[in-house]
């Protein structure tokens, strides 16, 4: 059986267990304060990540990995290993997936690359469910189809900490974020099929949204029997805390996985994001 590397970026949600996986490898995204770069979850915390734009009133900049910095990756992959499987943020919001594959052709190293169409725990499900198809024997090209294939059954929707960071960085409108200041409109976001942000809904208050959540899980569990969901959050876990027991007290059974959002995407999202993740059946 020829041995796979799992390749991903610091968009992804590292559990304890890939963290720790000798065939697990982490492309950390670049966040830009100015002149000065840093590198998501080694040379910056989300905790830091927080308390310099609270001090510095600068909403940070995101920068896909360079390319040398994958060829680097897979050209020390190919002394282990015969491939590689890659899976990475949505390419419509980032580089980073075509990087990932540049890197792959320059280094002559064979990857699998796969479009998440997401971020976060969305990019884990994917790694980990391709983990457990390696270990079933699996060849590259079969797992990667299988989790493209997965990765158009992903949900999620995301209450935004701060929408004039997500304004300022791009990912939405002027006239959007207009509306949504001046009538006080707590929008639920989402990433679509097509792995693009949008706006999904428009709520009034926070607690109308949070309830708005527990209808989307309630009809995707009666649709598609899910049994886990994600929650992840930006430095707010006692929000997150309080939707597992608002899931938990109506669906006993319910997996719920509780995680922060990575420093790329606190970068955009804002502190005190919430969002819910789940794979269809």
């Amino acid at each position: 059986m020829k041995k796979i590397a799992f390749v991903t970026d610091s968009t992804a949600y590292i559990t304890e267990e890939l963290k720790n996986h000798p065939d697990v490898y982490v492309m950390p995204l670049a966040i830009i304060f100015g002149e000065t770069v840093y590198e998501d979850g080694i040379s910056l915390t989300t905790e830091q990540l927080y308390e310099k734009i609270k001090q510095s009133k600068e909403v940070p900049k995101t920068s896909q990995p360079a390319v040398g910095k994958f060829v680097e990756l897979y050209e020390k992959l190919k002394e282990d290993y015969e491939q590689a499987i890659a899976v990475h943020i949505s390419s419509k919001l980032s580089g980073t997936l075509e990087s990932s594959r540049s890197a792959s052709e320059m280094a002559e190293f064979p990857v699998e690359v796969v479009d998440s169409k997401s971020m976060s725990y969305a990019i884990t499900s994917l790694i980990q469910t391709g983990m457990k198809l390696s270990e079933e024997g699996l060849e590259a090209n079969t797992i990667a189809q299988k989790l493209r294939e997965e990765a158009d059954k992903g949900e999620n929707y995301i209450l935004l900490g701060s929408l004039e960071q997500f304004y300022k960085g791009g990912r939405m409108s002027g006239t959007q974020f207009l509306i949504g200041n001046l009538l006080q409109i707590k929008p639920i976001i989402r990433i679509n099929q097509n792995g693009e942000f949008e706006v999904f809904e428009k709520v009034r208050s926070e607690k109308k949204a949070v309830r708005r959540l527990l209808e989307l899980i309630q009809n995707a569990y009666e649709k598609h029997s899910i049994s886990e969901v994600q929650i992840m959050h930006g430095n707010v876990l006692e929000k997150a805390i309080s939707l597992e027991k608002d899931i938990k007290s109506k669906y006993p059974h319910m997996n719920v996985v509780i995680g922060e959002i990575s420093s790329t995407i606190a970068a955009h999202a804002g502190e005190g994001t919430v969002a819910i993740i789940w794979q269809n059946k």
